[in-house]
């Protein structure tokens, strides 16, 4: 198991550790632990190896090294990389030309010392909750192979929850970074909209499209947050010092029904730490995520339209079945579903006013099978697929940074046939609050609250 992003560059800096060393263990790693996992998609050797080399001699030469020198990552497939074609998980952009330059976030991200190792399996264009891609196959979830991933970004969720990697990068336009990092049991953030820079990177829903990195812990996060956030790399360790008296309160009604008893029991425990007893309903919450469904697909399939009246064939049918059918939404619902919108992210904002974090669930409970796609909601069975989003979708609509924490591991009910399975919440914050977000996270993860043990992988 590769060390996580703070031990990673403390031993590189320290000089403790070649990055050239660390990278070869790393590629070794993906090689004989993927395939039974099959979250990569492409392994970046000769580019790393020279980037490590290159920062090997660097650091030789007296250097100073970046806040996240020599730590590995892995990019969602729809991040540009030089010289490689973004496949955005489907075989219809195979023949494409490839990328001139990177991504700016991964830019970013090697300003600040990081190598990009691998590619890393999504839903189709991200048009999924489950990565169950039919040119890439299935990325299974690292705590039980059978079980579900989640998605889109299931690739970037399992590869960091198996320990193959110390962060990744995903992106989030109706809960592909929540729900992956719910059901891995690692920490994802969705950040403001528009916080992190889109550039280079393939986009499904532009109104609602944003990136943001996976990890192990609230503090690696934190880190590589930090180095997404700004062209100038920090060198200063994340801190506490944003977090103070907050005013939390938990989302009620439609985020209060359907959940595991461990989750339910799990959010009680916070809410009692942070000494309060405040539910909010939101307003018009089933609306809210009627309208992201009508958005997205309004968006994805009206970009996609093109390609599709030439190339159909080339797209996992699924995915091309719900583009058309986006495609051919008339214009009035859409354009009700954006005013709509409107009118819910001012609800949201307002209440910011009151208070300071928002906890919610990111998922009813555990991963689902992978042969039977199931959630039970209200007495019924509904499809996986379409309905993991249940709690992500609506607060997609507000623009606001939301960070998913892992539970600690429960002692599961005995009659629940997903003993130790990880269970996510919601920490949802006033727009441009990421730091409060993540200092909380910090904080909430050293007092045992949040934050879950690496899978055994394998």
């Amino acid at each position: 198991m590769t060390a996580g992003v703070q031990a990673l560059a403390e031993r590189v800096r320290s000089r403790t550790v070649r990055v050239s060393d660390s990278i070869r263990a790393t590629l070794d790693t993906i090689t004989r632990h993927d395939k039974d996992l099959n979250a990569v998609t492409r392994v970046l050797s000769t580019r790393a190896l020279q980037s490590a080399a290159a920062q090997d001699a660097f650091l030789e030469a007296g250097g100073t090294p970046g806040p996240l020198a020599g730590v590995p990552f892995g990019v969602k497939d729809l991040f540009d990389l030089e010289g490689i074609t973004t496949t955005a998980g489907s075989a219809a952009l195979a023949n494409t030309p490839p990328a001139t330059q990177d991504a700016l976030a991964i830019t970013r991200l090697i300003r600040a010392g990081a190598i990009p190792v691998a590619t890393l399996n999504m839903d189709e264009f991200a048009y999924g909750f489950v990565t169950e891609n039919a040119h890439y196959g299935r990325t299974a979830n690292p705590h039980d192979t059978a079980r579900l991933a989640g998605g889109s970004s299931g690739g970037s969720a399992a590869s960091v929850a198996a320990g193959l990697l110390p962060f990744s990068l995903g992106s989030d336009t109706n809960g592909s970074i929540r729900v992956p990092a719910s059901l891995c049991g690692v920490w994802g953030l969705r950040p403001t909209y528009g916080r992190l820079p889109l550039d280079g990177v393939y986009p499904f829903a532009a109104s609602l499209d944003t990136i943001g990195p996976f990890a192990r812990s609230a503090a690696d996060l934190h880190l590589v947050f930090a180095a997404l956030a700004t062209d100038t790399p920090q060198t200063a360790p994340p801190t506490e010092s944003h977090t103070g008296t907050l005013r939390v309160a938990r989302l009620g009604g439609w985020f209060a029904k359907n959940l595991d008893p461990d989750l339910e029991q799990g959010i009680t425990r916070l809410m009692e730490h942070c000494g309060t007893r405040q539910v909010i309903n939101l307003p018009e919450v089933e609306r809210a995520r009627a309208a992201a469904f009508l958005i997205t697909a309004a968006e994805g399939g009206n970009l996609h339209l093109p390609r599709l009246r030439n190339n159909a064939q080339a797209y996992d049918p699924a995915t091309r079945d719900r583009l058309l059918a986006g495609a051919l939404l008339p214009a009035g619902p859409v354009i009700q579903a954006h005013r709509f919108r409107s009118w819910f992210r001012e609800a949201i904002h307002g209440i910011f006013r009151d208070y300071d974090i928002l906890i919610a669930p990111a998922t009813p409970g555990p991963a689902p099978l992978h042969a039977n796609p199931i959630l039970t909601l209200d007495g019924r069975p509904v499809p996986a697929r379409a309905n993991l989003g249940l709690f992500t979708q609506p607060i997609s609509l507000a623009g606001v940074p939301v960070l998913s924490a892992p539970l600690p591991c429960q002692s599961r009910h005995t009659d629940t046939p997903t003993p130790d399975m990880p269970l996510g919440i919601q920490l949802i914050a006033a727009p441009g609050q990421e730091e409060r977000l993540l200092s909380l996270g910090i904080k909430l993860e050293k007092a045992g609250l949040l934050g879950r043990p690496a899978a055994q992988w394998p």
